[in-house]
């Protein structure tokens, strides 16, 4: 005596092993994506000065920086030759008349270097041209 009727299961509709292979694609995806972190291109060693300036407004601020390790100049995180920094601080000063220069050099970068970027940026028609240092602690 059967009192009670078996029903037939239909098969699930979501196919388990084409969601599980999507998931790894994406799992993989997330792992590749996230290993992709700005790096800085250059590390420095700022000199100190108690009288350090933090206040900076980025839109009318090139920044240099100088290495200690060749190549020796830097705009922004690509490495440029003299020649290029020199015509592309011409054209900067064209576009912008109010630009301002920041030199950020390393303490054991070459003193050389950091005077043939001011030489530039006078030739390029520069006015204000600082050098970024990082605060000296309290003594």
């Amino acid at each position: 005596m059967r009192f009670k009727t078996q029903k037939r299961r239909n098969p699930p509709t979501v196919i388990i092993v084409a969601l599980i292979d999507v998931l790894m694609v994406v799992l993989i995806f997330l792992m590749v994506a996230s290993t992709f972190k700005q790096h800085p291109a250059l590390r420095l060693a700022l000199p100190q000065s108690s009288q350090a300036n933090t206040t900076s407004e980025a839109g009318d601020t090139l920044v240099v920086t100088i290495g200690k390790q060749p190549p020796h100049l830097f705009l922004g995180q690509l490495p440029i030759t003299y020649e290029k920094l020199q015509s592309e601080l011409v054209a900067s000063a064209k576009r912008n008349a109010r630009l301002r220069l920041a030199i950020r050099a390393d303490a054991e970068a070459p003193f050389g270097e950091v005077v043939r970027v001011m030489d530039a940026a006078k030739e390029a028609g520069i006015k204000t041209v600082n050098a970024q240092t990082r605060t000296s602690g309290p003594r």
